[in-house]
């Protein structure tokens, strides 16, 4: 029985070497060098469509109409430019007469914030003249005795 142990604790220490050699030769092994693609061929290049020519927007059309259609666009177009002249004059008065209006309010605020700091130091002067009289006249008598 004992050689039998013996026996099997040798043999297993000979297969533990023997699978480490084997793991220790196949990490030692160079991998391949990967294989070349082989080359692709040139794609052909996409070719632009031939654009079509524009149709003319308004076809038939002499040249004494297009004249005429032009110039009504061109009233037309200064019709609106002139009435935005107008707004923004209008507009530049508004601006102006806010303006002025902000201005007045400011200068009451400022009003407002001096009489407010005079109504307050009036009374704190009171406050200090009543604290005195209670101190004076109330509590000092009351202390004496």
């Amino acid at each position: 029985m004992k050689i039998g142990i013996i026996f099997s604790l040798a043999v297993l220490l000979f297969s533990i070497n023997f699978i480490q050699f084997a793991i220790a030769f196949e990490t030692e092994q160079e991998p391949n060098p990967p294989k070349i693609p082989e080359p692709t061929p040139e794609p052909e290049p996409i070719r632009m469509p031939e654009p079509e020519p524009t149709p003319e927007p308004f076809p038939g059309e002499t040249e004494s109409e297009k004249i005429q259609r032009l110039s009504a666009e061109n009233d037309k177009l200064k019709q609106k430019n002139n009435n935005l002249q107008d707004q923004i004059s209008i507009l530049n008065n508004d601006k102006s007469v806010l303006q002025n209006k902000i201005l007045e309010l400011n200068d009451k605020i400022e009003s407002l914030k001096e009489v407010i700091m005079e109504q307050v130091r009036i009374i704190s002067d009171l406050a200090n003249s009543l604290k005195g009289i209670l101190f004076e006249k109330i509590l000092s008598p009351i202390m004496n005795f």
